[in-house]
C-alpha cells in the first residue's frame, strides 16, 4: 500500500535508523512508487542498505540470508504493485541499469526470482508460486513492457528466453511436492507469452516451438517431465507436426501406461491429443458442412485404433487397467462414434479381445446409455454371457460393469439382466483377489441404487394412477415385483454363507454385499455421510416389500449370525459383521442374546490368545452401542459425590468403571503371579477393551470419563508398564531405576524362562520356547503395545475434545504419559511392543504440538532433546539391531510437526545426529558396546525412511548422503554396517521407490542433470570419489593394483540408477566419463560391471558414438599382451553403451561393426580369458544384424570351441559356453542343428550347459529349432535320468518340460504329433522310469513334480498307454491339501496336459470314456477346492478342455472360471460316468462326515488352552459348499436306479449301511436346543465349524437317502419317506429359527407330499418348498 501510495515527488524525510547502524548518505533521486520498489530489491544485500518510500528513508539491517526475505519481498511486489510501478525504469545512480529501457519487472524482479529458484530452499513451493505470478504479471502487463523496451521480449537470441527456459527445464522433476505443477503452469504461461510477443513483433518462424519439440522429444520414455510440456506445445505446433517430428510417442505412451507414476500425465497428452485433433478436423471442413460423428470417429480410428486395441489387449495387467478406465472413456467422450471401429476389429474369443469388448461396450453404455444389446444384436448377450464365465478377473468385472452402469439410474433391470446377475454373483463370492472383492461391491452398490431408484419410481407412478396393470403390480409382478425379489434373493444370499466352516474370501464378500444391501435399502440414516444417504420417500418402498413378507433384514437368525461372525478368526470379518450390527440393526439385542453374548465377552477378554480377547473387546463395544441390560457392568456406578455437576451415571461411565477395576484386577495378579495372570488374566484384554469402548464408541468423552477415573487409568498404565518392564529385566526394581540401557534378547529370555521356572520346577531343558515362556512374553509385549496405542489415542481424543475432556489430564499428567512412553521404547527391544507405541506417541507428541498451552507444547521438544543426548552419551549395553526403540523416540517426535509449518524440531535433529555421527571414534573403543556414533546413524537412517516425513529430509540429502559414504571407511564394523544401510534408505529416498526389480526400472528414476541440479554438493563429492579411486588404480609400471575404496561401488551404484539417455544441457555430466572409463581396469569383477551401468547414464545420447569408438580402439587388434581386466571391463562398457544406443536407432555403428569384426580372435582359443570371450560374444550379438565379414570365422570357431573346449576349470567357462549356445542357436536355426546334433558328444560339463541355456531362456520357442531339440532331449532322456549327476538330471527335466509345454497359464495341450511305434516305445519307457522315480519318492518336491510333469507330457503322445493307471495313482497319492503345493500344482498340471487329451479324445469321437475317467474326474474335483489358486486355475483348464471337446468346435480353447468348472466336472461324470463303479463313492468322498454324536462330544470337552491354533490343512476348502454342490447331482444318481441293476444294488448297500446313521443324525438334531432361549451351549456350537460341516454332510446324506426311498420300493422297509421328509423339514424350520442358515440347495425340501400330522411345525417353512408343491400345502 506504501509503494503503491508513494508520492513522485517529495522533500525526503530523515527516517530514524536502525539502532547501533552506521551512517550513510541517502541516494538522491528516490521519489514515487516505482523508485520505492527499486529500493525495496536491496533486500537481497548483506551490508545495510536504505529503504525509501517517498520522503520517508530507514535504514535496515540484514537479520538473515535465508532467503525468506527475498521471497516474501518479490511475492509481496508481484501480488500488490500497480502496472505502471511494474514497468517503471531504473532510478539514475544504480549502475548497469540506469538506462531509460530498463523495467522494473524484467531487470529488477526476474533476477531476484530466477536466483531463488537456482537455490535450495526449504520453500522450494512458494519460490515456483511466485515464478508463476512473475510470467503472470508480463502477460498482464506485456504492452506496457514493448513500451519500456521497444524489443520483442523473447526473442531468440535474448537471454531471458534461454534463462527461464533452463530455470523451468533445471526444476521439472524436482522432488518437493507441488513443484512440478507449478513448473508446468509457468511453461504453459511462458508459451502464451512467446505466441503473444511473436504474434507483436511478426515472427512467423516462432523457433522456439520448434527446438522445445525437438528437446522434448529426444528425452527418455521414462522421464516424467516429458509429457507435460507436450500439452502445452499441442495448441500452438499441431497435432500433425507432433505426430510427424515425434513418430514414437504413440509407443511411448503406451509404455506409460504400464507405470503408475507415468500414467496420469500419458492419460492427460492423450486427451489433449484428442481434443486438438478433434478441433482442428473441425476447422478444416466448411462451417455449413460439418463432419459427421462418423467421419470423425473414422479418421481417428486411422491413426489411435490399433494403439488403444493394443492397449486394451496388453498383457500387461497395468496396462489393460489404465487404457479401459483413462483411455477409453476419453476416446467414446470425445469420439463417440468410435465404438463402432473398435468392435469391428474384434473377435471375441480370447481373454484379451473378451476383456476390450466388455470394456468397449460398458463405456459406450455408461457415456451415452445406449442399449448395449443393440450394437451387435443377439450376439452381444452370448458373447457377455462367455465374458461373465471367464477365468480372468478383469474380464469378468469388466462384463459385470456392463450389466450395471446405466447413465439412468431410474431404468429398471430387464429380466435378462436380473437372470445373469442371479448366475453370475454366486460364482464368485469366493475370490482370492481383494480388489475383485472391492470392485464387486462397488459394482453390486451402484446396482442396487439403481434398482432402489427404479423401484421407487415405479412405485409413485402407480399411486399416482399412472400404470396400466394395477392388479398385477399389487400383487407384486412386473418389474416393482422383480427388483424387489432381486434385493430379496441378494440379502438371503449372504447369510447363508456366513457360518464357520466358510472360507474367508466368502464370508468377506458376502459381508461386502449385505452392507451394500443394507446402505442402499434401508432407511437408516448416517450422520457422518454427506452424500448417499437414503431417499427421503425410502419407507413407502420397505413398507410395500413387507407388506408381502420380504426385505426381513433384522430378523433374529440374520442376527445370530452377525454375532456368530464376532468370533471369527480374522479380524477384517469381525469388524465388518460389527459395523453392520451397529449401524443397521435396530434396538438392543434379545435379552437372550445379550447375556449369553456378555458371558462370553467376560471369558474372551481374559484369554491369553491375542484374536480372542480382541473379539471380547469388540463385543464389548457391541453391547456398549446396543445399549444393553443384562451385563456385568450394569450395577457398577462412581461415587456421586465425585461425578462433576452432578452428572448422572451413564452405562459409558459404569462400563469405564467396571473395567478399572478389572484392569486393576489383572493387574494385581500379575503382581502376584505373572505365569497366572498371562495365562488366565494376560492385560492386553481388558486394554484391548478400554481403547474400543472408550475410543472407537460413538458418544462424548465426557460422559464416559471424569478427571478421577482418567487419572486412576493413567496412574494403572504407570504401574503395568513397570511391572511388565519389570518382568523382562528379571528384576522390577532394574525397571525402575533411573537407566535407558533395555535388556538384551538374552537377558529378556532368561529373565522369563526363570519365572517360568519358579512356577514349574525343574524340568527337562528344551531348545525351543516352551509354551509358558510364549504366554509370559505375548502378555508382557502385546500389553506394552496396547499401553503405547490407547494412551496416545485417549490424549488425542481429550485434547480435541472440549476444554472439560482437556482438563482431565494437567501438565504434571502429560509428564507421566510421556514417562510411560520414555519407558517404553527406550527399556523394550521387542519390535512389536516399539513400533505399537509408536502409533500411539506420534498421536501423543501431535496433540500436545497442536495444543494452545505452551507448558504442553514444550513437552515434546523435552523428550526429543532427552532423546539426543541418550544418543550422544556412551552406552554400556551390547550393539543392537538398528539402535532398538532409541530412533523411534526420536522419529515420532520430528513426525508430529506440522508438515505444512517450519520444521525446527527436524532441523535441530538433523543437525545434532549429523554432528555426532562424524564424531571421531574414541581411541580406546569397545566394538561389542553401543557407540554414539552408530546409534546417531541409525536415527538417521529411521528418520531417512520415514514416510510421514516425505520429502522433508531432502533437503539434508546431500550432508547425509555425503557423511555415510564417508563413514564406510570407518574401523567399525558397526559403523559400516550403519552406514551402508542408510545409505541405501537415502538413494531409494532421493531416486524414488521401485516398482519392480533392479532390471529395467530406470524410468522410474531422476536424469542425471535434475538430480546434480536438486543436490549440487553432491557432484563434486562424488566426481573426488571416483577420481581418487581410478587415481589409486594405477600402479608405478603402468599395471592396475588392488586398492580397496569402500565408498567406490556404493557411488557408482547410485549412479547407475540414474536414468540414462538424457541430454547434458548444464555441462553436469562433464568429467564423470574419464574416471568412469579408468575403473574398467579394475581388479574387482563388481566394480567393472557397475562402472559399465554408471558410464551408460553418465554418458549423454550425443556423445555414445565417440565414446564407442574410445573403447573399441583400445581393444587389442592381434594377439598382443594386454591387461585382461582393462579388457573385459572395455568390453562390458562397450556391451552397455550399445544396448542403450542401438534401440534409439540415432547412433551410426558401422565403424564400430568393422572394429569389432577384425577382434574376432577374442573369442578364439588364442584368448585364454573366458569371461573376456563370453562378454565379447555379448556385444557382437548385440550387432548381429549388421555383421558382414566376421560371421562365417566366428561360427567356426564357436563350432570348434564346443567340439573341443580349451577352457577347462577356470572362472567363466559355463558363462561363456551359456554365451557361445545362445549366440549360435539364437543367429541361425541351421547353426542350432549343428549344435543339437551333436549333443551326444558333448562333454558332461556341455551337455549341462545346453539344457541350463533351454531351461532358463525362451529364445527357441516357436522357431524349427524348438522341435529339434525335443527330439533330441527325449532320445537321451534315459541317460539324462540315469546319470550321477542330480544337478544335471534336475536340468535336464526342467528343460525338457519348458521345450514340450504349450504356452499359456494354465497351458493346454494341442494335437500330439505322430510318433514312430519303436520312439513310442522309447518314450514309455522314459514314462515307467519316471513313474518309477514319484512312486518310490526319490528326489525333492521340485524334482519329482518336473517328474511328473514330464511324464504327463509323454503319455499325451501315447493315450492308449497302460501306464495310465499307475499315473492316475501318482495324482491321487499328492492331491491331498498335506502335500507340496508345487507337487499339487504339479497334478492340475498333468490333468491338463495327459487327462485332458485322454477325456477330450473320447467326447471328440462320442465314444464311452475310459474306465480310468472316473478317477481322473475326482481327482479334479479335489484340485478344484485346493487351497492354491495355481492349482485351482490349473485344474480349471481340465473343464475348459473338456468343455471344448464336448462342444465339438475348432479354435482356441476358452479358460472357465473356476467355480464354473466344478459343476461342468460333475455334469460330465453324471452324464457319461454315472455306471461306473466309483462314481457313487467319488461324491460321497467329498461330503463331510454326519456324525453328530462325536462332533457334539468335542466340543462339550475342555482341552488345553495354547496361545496359538492349528490351521487347517486346507483353509479354502468348504465343506457346506460342496455339500450343497453335490445334493443336486446325487439326487440326478439316484434317479438312474431304475436304469441300472448294478447301481441298484451299490444304492441298495449305501442306504441299508447309512439310514440307521442317519436317522440318529436327525433325532440329535431335533433334541439340541429345544427351549426357546438361546443358551450358551448352542452358541458354542453356532460358531463351531465342525458342528456345520457335519450338519451339511447329514442334511445331504438324508435328502438322498429321501430321494432313493421315493424312487425304490425294496428300501421302503428301512424307513419310511413321509417320516424322514417331516424330520428333515422340522430339522430346517428349527435350525433356521435358532440361526442356522444353510445354503439355498439345502433349504430346498425333499421331493414328495408335504408332511401332516402334529410333527408338522408351528409356522409353514414355505421358503423350504419348491414352487410345485406350495400349492399342494395349501
Amino acid at each position: 500500500m506504501l509503494i503503491n501510495t508513494a508520492p513522485e515527488e517529495g522533500a525526503p524525510e530523515e527516517g530514524a535508523p536502525e539502532e547501533g547502524a552506521p551512517e550513510e548518505e541517502a541516494p538522491e533521486e528516490l521519489g514515487g512508487g516505482g523508485a520505492a520498489a527499486w529500493s525495496l530489491l536491496q533486500v537481497c544485500l548483506s551490508e545495510v542498505w536504505v529503504l525509501a518510500v517517498g520522503g520517508v528513508q530507514v535504514r535496515c539491517r540484514p537479520r538473515g540470508q535465508d532467503g525468506v526475505e527475498r521471497l516474501a519481498v518479490s511475492r509481496g511486489l508481484l501480488t500488490c504493485c500497480r502496472k505502471d510501478i511494474l514497468v517503471s525504469p531504473c532510478p539514475s545512480g544504480r549502475p548497469g541499469l540506469d538506462n531509460p529501457q530498463s523495467c522494473f519487472l524484467l531487470d529488477g524482479l526476474f533476477p531476484l526470482v530466477s536466483a531463488l529458484c537456482e537455490e535450495k530452499l526449504d520453500c522450494h513451493y512458494y519460490v515456483f508460486e511466485v515464478l508463476t505470478l512473475w510470467l503472470k504479471s508480463v502477460r498482464a502487463t506485456l504492452t506496457e513492457v514493448w513500451a519500456v523496451t521497444s524489443a520483442p521480449l523473447l526473442s531468440e537470441d535474448s537471454s531471458l528466453q534461454t534463462r527461464l527456459t533452463q530455470v523451468i527445464w533445471n526444476n521439472a522433476e524436482s522432488p518437493v511436492e507441488g513443484v512440478s505443477e507449478f513448473v508446468r503452469g509457468a511453461f504453459s504461461l511462458l508459451l502464451e507469452v512467446y505466441e503473444m510477443d511473436c504474434q507483436h513483433s511478426g515472427d512467423t518462424h516462432k523457433t522456439l516451438y520448434a527446438s522445445l519439440l525437438d528437446r522434448v522429444a529426444k528425452l527418455p520414455w521414462g522421464t516424467k517431465a516429458k509429457y507435460p510440456p507436450l500439452c502445452a506445445l499441442l495448441p500452438y505446433l499441431g497435432t500433425h507436426v507432433v505426430l510427424v517430428q515425434y513418430s514414437d510417442l504413440p509407443d511411448h505412451l503406451l509404455k506409460c501406461l504400464s507405470t503408475n507414476q507415468l500414467s496420469p500425465c500419458a492419460t492427460e497428452l492423450y486427451r489433449c491429443l484428442l481434443q486438438q485433433q478433434r478441433r482442428e478436423l473441425c476447422e478444416v471442413t466448411a462451417p455449413e458442412a460439418p463432419p459427421t460423428e462418423l467421419q470423425l470417429a473414422n479418421r481417428w480410428a486411422a491413426y489411435w485404433r490399433p494403439y488403444l486395441l493394443e492397449a486394451l489387449m496388453s498383457d500387461v495387467p497395468l496396462v489393460q487397467t489404465n487404457s479401459s478406465t483413462h483411455l477409453l472413456p476419453c476416446t467414446l467422450r470425445t469420439y463417440p462414434a468410435a465404438v463402432e471401429p473398435l468392435l469391428a476389429h474384434l473377435n471375441p474369443t480370447s481373454p484379451q479381445e473378451l476383456h476390450a469388448w466388455a470394456c468397449i461396450v460398458s463405456v459406450q453404455r455408461a457415456t451415452s446409455g445406449a442399449s448395449p444389446w443393440a450394437l451387435e444384436g443377439p450376439s452381444s448377450l452370448d458373447t457377455l454371457q462367455l465374458a461373465l464365465g471367464s477365468a480372468d478377473d478383469k474380464v469378468r468385472l469388466a462384463a459385470l460393469d456392463l450389466l450395471c452402469c446405466c447413465p439412468r439410474t431410474r431404468e429398471p433391470l430387464c429380466p435378462e439382466e436380473l437372470a445373469l446377475l442371479k448366475d453370475f454373483i454366486p460364482h464368485n463370492l469366493n475370490s482370492d483377489s481383494s480388489p475383485f472383492r472391492q470392485h464387486l461391491q462397488a459394482r453390486v452398490r451402484k446396482l442396487l441404487v439403481r434398482v432402489r431408484d427404479s423401484c421407487l419410481a415405479l412405485l409413485r407412478r402407480r399411486k399416482g394412477g399412472r400404470v396400466g396393470d394395477d392388479a398385477h403390480c399389487a400383487d407384486g409382478g412386473g418389474a416393482l415385483g422383480e427388483g424387489v425379489g432381486f434385493v430379496e434373493w441378494l440379502s438371503q444370499l449372504p447369510c447363508s454363507y456366513l457360518g464357520p466352516g466358510h472360507s474367508f474370501q466368502r464370508k468377506k464378500t458376502v459381508l461386502l454385499l449385505l452392507a451394500a444391501v443394507l446402505d442402499t435399502c434401508t432407511d437408516t440414516w448416517s450422520p457422518d455421510r454427506r452424500k448417499g444417504q437414503p431417499p427421503v420417500n425410502m419407507a413407502s418402498l420397505i413398507d410395500w416389500a413387507r407388506q408381502r413378507g420380504l426385505w426381513d433384514f433384522f430378523s433374529r437368525s440374520k442376527q445370530l449370525v452377525l454375532i456368530g461372525c464376532l468370533e471369527d478368526s480374522t479380524n477384517e470379518i469381525r469388524e465388518l459383521a460389527a459395523n453392520l450390527l451397529a449401524r443397521f440393526f435396530p434396538g438392543r439385542l434379545h435379552d437372550d442374546v445379550g447375556v449369553v453374548v456378555s458371558g462370553r465377552v467376560e471369558l474372551l477378554v481374559c484369554s491369553p490368545r491375542v484374536p480372542q480377547a480382541q473379539t471380547g473387546a469388540l463385543m464389548m463395544k457391541v453391547l456398549l452401542q446396543k445399549g444393553q441390560s443384562q451385563v456385568p457392568w450394569q450395577g457398577c456406578s462412581p461415587d456421586p459425590s465425585l461425578s462433576p455437576r452432578g452428572q448422572g451415571v451413564t452405562q459409558a461411565s459404569s462400563l469405564v468403571l467396571y473395567l478399572l477395576k478389572e484392569l486393576d484386577l489383572h493387574y494385581q495378579t500379575a503382581k502376584a503371579d505373572m505365569m497366572l495372570a498371562a495365562k488366565t488374566r494376560p492385560i492386553h484384554g481388558v486394554l484391548s477393551a478400554l481403547e474400543r469402548c472408550l475410543l472407537e464408541a460413538p458418544g462424548s468423552l465426557g460422559e464416559a470419563l471424569d478427571r478421577r477415573a482418567t487419572v486412576e487409568l493413567l496412574g494403572l498404565l504407570e504401574n503395568i508398564t513397570q511391572l511388565l518392564l519389570g518382568v523382562l529385566y528379571g528384576d522390577q526394581r532394574t525397571s525402575a531405576a533411573d537407566t535407558d540401557v533395555p535388556p538384551s534378547f538374552s537377558d529378556m529370555g532368561r529373565a522369563i524362562g526363570s519365572l517360568v521356572a519358579q512356577g514349574a520346577g525343574d524340568g527337562d531343558e528344551c531348545v525351543l520356547l516352551s509354551e509358558e515362556h510364549s504366554l509370559v512374553l505375548t502378555c508382557c509385549w502385546v500389553s506394552l503395545k496396547g499401553i503405547g496405542i490407547f494412551l496416545g489415542s485417549l490424549v488425542e481424543r481429550l485434547l480435541a475434545g472440549s476444554r472439560e475432556t482437556a482438563s482431565f489430564l494437567t501438565p504434571e499428567d502429560m509428564w507421566r504419559a510421556s514417562k510411560v512412553f520414555q519407558d517404553i521404547l527406550l527399556k523394550c527391544r521387542h519390535w512389536g511392543a516399539v513400533e505399537g507405541c509408536c502409533v500411539g506417541f506420534t498421536r501423543f507428541c501431535a496433540s500436545l504440538l497442536g495444543c494452545w498451552d505452551p507448558e504442553l507444547r514444550a513437552i515434546p521438544a523435552h523428550m526429543l532433546q532427552q532423546g539426543l543426548q541418550v544418543v550422544q552419551s556412551p552406552r554400556g549395553t551390547s550393539v543392537t539391531r538398528r539402535a532398538a526403540g532409541l530412533p523411534m523416540l526420536i522419529l515420532c517426535v520430528v513426525s508430529a510437526e506440522e508438515a505444512s509449518m517450519a520444521r525446527p524440531l527436524l532441523a535441530h535433529s538433523m543437525h545434532t545426529l549429523l554432528g555426532t555421527a562424524s564424531a571421531a571414534l574414541p581411541q580406546d573403543w569397545d566394538p561389542t558396546l553401543d557407540l554414539p556414533q552408530v546409534s546417531a546413524v541409525h536415527t538417521l537412517q529411521a528418520l531417512v525412511r520415514s514416510s510421514g516425513l516425505g520429502v522433508a529430509v531432502l533437503q539434508f540429502a546431500s550432508s547425509v548422503a555425503i557423511l555415510s559414504l564417508t563413514l564406510l571407511s570407518s574401523p567399525c564394523w558397526a559403523m559400516r554396517n550403519a552406514a551402508l544401510q542408510l545409505y541405501s534408505s537415502l538413494c531409494s529416498r532421493m531416486l524414488g521407490q521401485r516398482s519392480g526389480g533392479e532390471q529395467g526400472c530406470t524410468q522410474h528414476s531422476m536424469s542425471p542433470p535434475a538430480f546434480f541440479t536438486h543436490y549440487p554438493a553432491l557432484r563434486p563429492f562424488l566426481l573426488g570419489e571416483l577420481k581418487g579411486a581410478a587415481g589409486d588404480l594405477q600402479g608405478p609400471s603402468g599395471e592396475a593394483r588392488l586398492r580397496l575404496h569402500p565408498s567406490l561401488y556404493p557411488v557408482l551404484t547410485l549412479l547407475a540408477k540414474l536414468q540414462p539417455g538424457v541430454p547434458d544441457h548444464t555441462g553436469a555430466l562433464a568429467g564423470f566419463q574419464p574416471p568412469l572409463l579408468q575403473l574398467a581396469s579394475s581388479p574387482v569383477y563388481s566394480v567393472r560391471v557397475m562402472a559399465a551401468d554408471a558410464l551408460v547414464a553418465m554418458t549423454p545420447p550425443s556423445e555414445y558414438l565417440s565414446t564407442l569408438l574410445k573403447l573399441t580402439a583400445a581393444l587389442p587388434a592381434s594377439r598382443d599382451v594386454c591387461c585382461h581386466n582393462r579388457l573385459h571391463g572395455a568390453l562390458l562398457q562397450t556391451r552397455a553403451l550399445l544396448e542403450r544406443a542401438i534401440p534409439t536407432h540415432s547412433v551410426p555403428l558401422g565403424e564400430v561393426v568393422r572394429r569389432l569384426e577384425s577382434r574376432v580372435w577374442l573369442v578364439t582359443g588364442a584368448q585364454r580369458c573366458p569371461l573376456v570371450a563370453g562378454v565379447f560374444l555379448g556385444v557382437v550379438g548385440l550387432l548381429k544384424g549388421l555383421l558382414t565379414e566376421g560371421l562365417a570365422p566366428l561360427r567356426e570357431a564357436l563350432l570348434e570351441e564346443l567340439r573341443a573346449p580349451r577352457h577347462r576349470l577356470q572362472v567363466g567357462t559355463s558363462s561363456f559356453h551359456q554365451s557361445v549356445i545362445n549366440f549360435l542357436c539364437v543367429i541361425d536355426t541351421s547353426w542350432a542343428c549343428q549344435v543339437w546334433e551333436a549333443f551326444p558328444t558333448y562333454s558332461p560339463d556341455l551337455k549341462l550347459s545346453l539344457v541350463s541355456w533351454v531351461a532358463e531362456g525362451r529364445s527357441w520357442r516357436g522357431t524349427s529349432t524348438q522341435q529339434m531339440i525335443v527330439k533330441t532331449l527325449q532320445a537321451s532322456l534315459q541317460e539324462a535320468l540315469s546319470s550321477q549327476s542330480t544337478e544335471y538330471s534336475r536340468t535336464y527335466l526342467t528343460a525338457l518340460v519348458a521345450v514340450m509345454m504349450p504356452e499359456g497359464e494354465p497351458p493346454l495341450p494341442q494335437e500330439p504329433p505322430a510318433s514312430a511305434p519303436q520312439e513310442e516305445a522309447s518314450l514309455l519307457g522314459c514314462v515307467e522310469l519316471l513313474l518309477g522315480f514319484l512312486e518310490e519318492h526319490r528326489g525333492g518336491p521340485e524334482f519329482l513334480s518336473q517328474a511328473l510333469t514330464a511324464a504327463s507330457l509323454l503319455l499325451s503322445q501315447s493315450l492308449q498307454s497302460s501306464l495310465f493307471p499307475r499315473w492316475c495313482g501318482v495324482l491321487e497319492e499328492h492331491r491331498t491339501p498335506e502335500a507340496p503345493e508345487v507337487m499339487r500344482a504339479a497334478c492340475a498340471l498333468a490333468l491338463c496336459l495327459a487327462g485332458g487329451p485322454l477325456l477330450s479324445a473320447s467326447l471328440r469321437d462320442h465314444a464311452p470314456l475310459p474306465s480310468i475317467s472316473t478317477r481322473v474326474i475326482n481327482t479334479g474335483l479335489h484340485l478344484l477346492q485346493d487351497q492354491s489358486l495355481q492349482v485351482r486355475t490349473r485344474a480349471a483348464g481340465l473343464a475348459s478342455l473338456l468343455s471344448h471337446a464336448s462342444r465339438g468346435t475348432g479354435g482356441q480353447v476358452y479358460l472357465l472360471q473356476v467355480n464354473r468348472a466344478l459343476p461342468l466336472l460333475l455334469d460330465l461324470l453324471l452324464e457319461e460316468g454315472w455306471d461306473c463303479p466309483h462314481t457313487l463313492e467319488a461324491l460321497l468322498g467329498h461330503l463331510p462326515g454326519a456324525d453328530l454324536r462325536s462332533v457334539l462330544g468335542e466340543a462339550g470337552g475342555t482341552g488345553s488352552a495354547s496361545l496359538y491354533e492349528q490351521d487347517d490343512a486346507n483353509v479354502f476348502a468348504e465343506p457346506s459348499v460342496m455339500s450343497a454342490s453335490l445334493l443336486p447331482y446325487l439326487c440326478q444318481l439316484s434317479h438312474k436306479y431304475p436304469q441300472s441293476s448294478a447301481l441298484a444294488r451299490r444304492l441298495n448297500a449305501w442306504a441299508e449301511e447309512n439310514v440307521p446313521a442317519v436317522l440318529s443324525g436327525l433325532a440329535v438334531c431335533r433334541d439340541l436346543h429345544t427351549g426357546e432361549t438361546l443358551d450358551a451351549v448352542w452358541f458354542s456350537l453356532l460358531t463351531d465349524p465342525r458342528f456345520h460341516g457335519t450338519l451339511c454332510g447329514l442334511l445331504v446324506r438324508a435328502i438322498f437317502l429321501l430321494h432313493l426311498l421315493e424312487v425304490s420300493h425294496d428300501l421302503r422297509p428301512l424307513c419310511d419317506p413321509s417320516t424322514l421328509r417331516n424330520h428333515i423339514q422340522n430339522v430346517h424350520a428349527a435350525l433356521s429359527e435358532r440361526g442356522v442358515l444353510l445354503p439355498a440347495a439345502l433349504s430346498a425340501a425333499p421331493p414328495g407330499p408335504p408332511p401332516l400330522g402334529p410333527g408338522r411345525p408351528s409356522q409353514p417353512a414355505a421358503d423350504l418348498l419348491p414352487s410345485r408343491y406350495l400349492e399342494a400345502d395349501s
